[in-house]
């Protein structure tokens, strides 16, 4: 070990002395154990995971670079730990001392970071070379650990036993009926992922459906499942960038699409999305959050996440979105659903599935450092939202003349949903995930203020 890495070595150890959320065991070379922590009081969870040392370089990557370092030593194999989810989940609750310091931090280095964010920021261009970055990784990436319906975004377990599947396609009914789709009805949805929502929407509904996106993987993959469904005499499917989209709908959707935009491009956003709605017109929004704190320090720092899985994007806070609407067009929010709870299990379902299919991902020209960062990918993301350092959302947004009542929670799925989005590509070796949540309740926003957020179900 050289000099850098013993003294690399001391500083994280005091660092982790520090912790409180819970209990980290360091198994070094030579195979000494040392435990750092105290675990958090109830009604916390308690938490234990252990982390071995392959090489004592993983110290100066972790004091060089922070949670971009631990990121990338574990794609390069410098540690292991067999309990990724609780190791994230401990660091997520170890984080407040270091939000204070941020946040203590911003008026100095905030409007640098913000400077050099705008030199790189979201152009229609970069946009469509950082979607592709992720999502034009190969069908074989994503239809083995995503159900058949290639949902890639929170879904709804709303009983007992519910399979990923059944699930995903609870969301998409969710989604419908809350915008209470008619097949008088034509919807804009930005952000067309593989084409899973146009097809539940135009089959089970009988609306004309508009989808873009900038993915050409997605846009090609989309185009095929929604001729195989048989609705393409209902739905419209373009590549083009939100902010070239022209027409007017009756509705209009956006699941999980935000956080590609931008925090600089939120007003454009809202501006597209205003403009396109007819005078009576509602918008459905999933979302994924953070705090207004976190975004107001973090929205234009590169993490772990934002270098490796989603250049480019920020997570928005409630309060963001609600500020941006306030400025840009004249939506407004009618009520609000957390379903962040839900999160928890889609996360881990697909990364189960996605281990259990390495194998045959192996075989397709996916390495082993490919593994390693989404094996840690996908956890990093579900211990945020078990330790709810980010929210999922669900916003019903209408325009002036909107007028419709709004409706209780939608009943459970049918149980003979309508043709999945691809052809069925099932994860080999994967179990369907048991659940069992509350149904979530709706918290409707005061005409004039914020939304409120319906923390409990």
């Amino acid at each position: 070990m050289t000099a850098a890495e013993r003294a690399a070595r001391a500083g994280i150890h005091a660092l982790l002395r520090r912790v409180r959320g819970g209990v980290i065991e360091l198994e070094e070379l030579g195979g000494r154990v040392l435990a750092f922590g105290t675990q958090a009081p109830p009604p916390y969870e308690p938490l234990r995971a252990r982390v071995v040392v392959r090489s004592p370089a993983l110290y100066r990557q972790l004091a060089l670079h922070g949670g971009t370092g631990f990121g990338r030593a574990y794609m390069d194999g410098l540690w292991s730990c067999g309990e990724l989810v609780s190791l994230v989940r401990i660091a997520a609750r170890a984080m407040t001392a270091g939000d204070r310091a941020k946040a203590r931090l911003e008026p100095l280095l905030g409007p640098l970071r913000r400077g050099a964010w705008r030199l790189r920021a979201n152009t229609r261009e970069r946009a469509r070379t950082r979607i592709a970055a992720h999502y034009d990784l190969g069908d074989e990436l994503f239809s083995r650990f995503l159900d058949e319906t290639m949902s890639y975004s929170c879904a709804l377990f709303e009983r007992p036993g519910a399979t990923l599947r059944e699930a995903s396609v609870a969301k998409l009914e969710r989604i419908c009926r809350t915008l209470d789709l008619r097949s008088s009805d034509h919807v804009l949805e930005i952000g067309s992922g593989w084409g899973g929502f146009a097809i539940h929407a135009a089959s089970r509904f009988g609306c004309r459906v508009t989808t873009t996106t900038i993915s050409r993987a997605q846009h090609d993959h989309a185009r095929a499942a929604i001729r195989a469904a048989g609705v393409d005499d209902r739905v419209t499917l373009l590549m083009r960038d939100y902010r070239d989209l022209d027409g007017t709908y009756d509705k209009l959707v956006s699941v999980e699409m935000i956080e590609a935009v931008g925090w600089e491009h939120l007003d454009a956003y809202f501006a597209v999305c205003s403009d396109r709605l007819k005078p009576d017109g509602a918008m459905l929004l999933q979302a994924i959050t953070t705090s207004d704190r976190s975004y107001r320090v973090e929205r234009a720092s590169v993490g772990f996440i934002n270098a490796f899985v989603f250049p480019g994007g920020t997570l928005p806070s409630l309060a963001a979105i609600e500020r941006s609407l306030g400025r840009a067009g004249d939506l407004r929010t009618v009520r609000l659903e957390d379903i962040t709870a839900h999160y928890v299990p889609t996360l881990r379902a697909w990364r189960e599935r996605f281990l259990a299919n390495w194998e045959e991902l192996r075989e397709h020209g996916y390495d082993e450092r490919f593994r390693r960062l989404w094996e840690l990918y996908l956890a990093y993301c579900e211990a945020g939202f078990a330790e709810r350092r980010i929210q999922d959302v669900q916003l019903l947004l209408a325009k002036p003349a909107f007028r419709a009542e709004p409706r209780p929670p939608a009943p459970p799925a049918p149980a003979a949903p309508p043709a999945p989005a691809a052809p069925p590509q099932p994860a080999r070796g994967a179990a369907p995930v048991p659940v069992s949540l509350p149904d979530p309740r709706w918290r409707r926003s005061s005409a004039s203020g914020p939304a409120t957020r319906a923390r409990g179900r």
